[in-house]
């Protein structure tokens, strides 16, 4: 009884640690994306200058390329404490700096600053992803994803919510000042993190840029990357297009900001939380299956409420709720399958590929979603996204479930 006690706050404190180090990442990101563009408008800048902002995205697209250094200097837990705690400390620093900086007379070092920040954070999320596969076993590691999707939520709830209501009251430089103590203070759990079970790799694996390609002749590489691209298809188009459709009702920003930030993200951070159990009870092909119908009805809400007229702000949050807890659903079994196909000693360099592929993919069904959206309308995109789910339903049925039977 007593070894169950300590087996089950040992879980607890493992999940508590992987959910700290993945909030302190995106709660900084979350607060600059959301924040910096409502700033540099209010202070007269050009458009073209706000669409710099769009750089510092660029260290999280590109981490893929210095992922193979992280895993070849790592092998024990100790080694990915190390990477992850000077990145974090880096991270905070930049953030400190920043703090100190007047945005309209220092913007182009504040940016430069920004992108260097966002570089830090995305290597400790290099380390951090390899240590999440590594710290659970296949059977558990979806309730390991869910921490990471949680966190990423998690951060967008507090980074672009909670934070833009409290900035008013504390200023640019107090807030940045307070999330850089935020940040240390998130990685305090991993120092007094142990895990007996860990194995270490022997050596440090001599891992090369080839080791990118190399990745991709694996078997039955090309299933997964489809399944990556198709399986939350059906939901980009109308996350990215859900903030200009409410904006086209007639929706004060405010409503705006309150049913897609903060609600959403909640929605989101549910969705997360109940999806890793979904998995480890049921299995990644019964998930997979359940989740792709739901996202299926998802879409076929959002395509009978827009075509039909039924935009009541009820039914909205319904709509909602619906998208984002499908979101949080799917993200956390995107996760878990992509950390199943890793490599040895290339955890880092595998999981971060797969998850740039994904972002590319998205990013390629958003921009899509709005030339469709402006062309024929909200009501024909809601249809397409539903047309994509329909397909990734069928893919699930007949082909990727099959792979999942055990």
């Amino acid at each position: 009884m007593a070894e169950d006690r300590i087996m089950l706050d040992r879980n607890k404190s493992k999940l508590y640690t992987f959910f700290s180090l993945y909030i302190a990442q995106s709660i900084p990101m979350s607060l600059f994306s959301t924040l910096l563009p409502v700033l540099m408008r209010q202070e007269n800048f050009s458009l073209t200058a706000i669409g710099m902002l769009q750089l510092i995205k660029l260290p999280w697209i590109i981490k893929f390329l210095w992922a193979p250094v992280v895993d070849r200097k790592t092998s024990g837990l100790g080694t990915y404490k190390r990477w992850i705690f000077y990145s974090e400390f880096a991270y905070a620093f930049l953030i400190l700096t920043i703090a100190f900086l007047n945005l309209k007379t220092n913007f182009l070092l504040v940016l430069v600053l920004i992108i260097l920040s966002f570089a830090a954070s995305g290597t400790q999320d290099i380390a951090t992803d390899a240590l999440t596969a590594l710290s659970f076993n296949r059977k558990e590691r979806s309730r390991g994803n869910s921490m990471q999707s949680m966190g990423s939520f998690a951060g967008s709830l507090v980074g672009g919510g909670l934070l833009l209501i409290l900035y008013k009251y504390t200023g640019w430089s107090f807030m940045l000042i307070g999330l850089s103590i935020f940040v240390i203070l998130m990685i305090i759990p991993l120092a007094k993190y142990k895990d007996p079970a860990f194995t270490p790799r022997v050596g440090r694996t001599p891992i090369r840029m080839k080791d990118l390609l190399l990745f991709f002749g694996q078997r039955r590489i090309l299933t997964q990357l489809s399944f990556l691209i198709l399986f939350n298809s059906g939901l980009i188009g109308i996350l990215a297009m859900l903030k200009p459709w409410l904006v086209d009702l007639h929706y004060p920003m405010a409503n705006i900001g309150l049913m897609f930030s903060i609600f959403g993200s909640l929605c989101g951070c549910l969705g997360s939380y109940f999806s890793g159990n979904i998995i480890r009870r049921y299995g990644r092909g019964k998930a997979a299956s359940l989740y792709a119908c739901y996202i299926l009805f998802t879409g076929l809400y959002f395509t009978c409420m827009s075509g039909f007229q039924l935009l009541s702000t009820v039914n909205l949050y319904i709509g909602i709720f619906l998208l984002w807890s499908s979101y949080g659903l799917a993200t956390v079994l995107i996760y878990t399958i992509a950390m199943d196909y890793v490599r040895a000693g290339r955890e880092g360099t595998d999981f971060t590929l797969q998850i740039v592929i994904l972002h590319f993919s998205s990013i390629f069904v958003a921009v899509s979603s709005g030339k469709l959206a402006d062309t024929f309308g909200y009501t024909s995109l809601f249809v397409a996204e539903s047309s994509l789910a329909f397909l990734s339903l069928l893919y699930v049925w007949f082909y990727f479930k099959k792979l999942f039977k055990a």
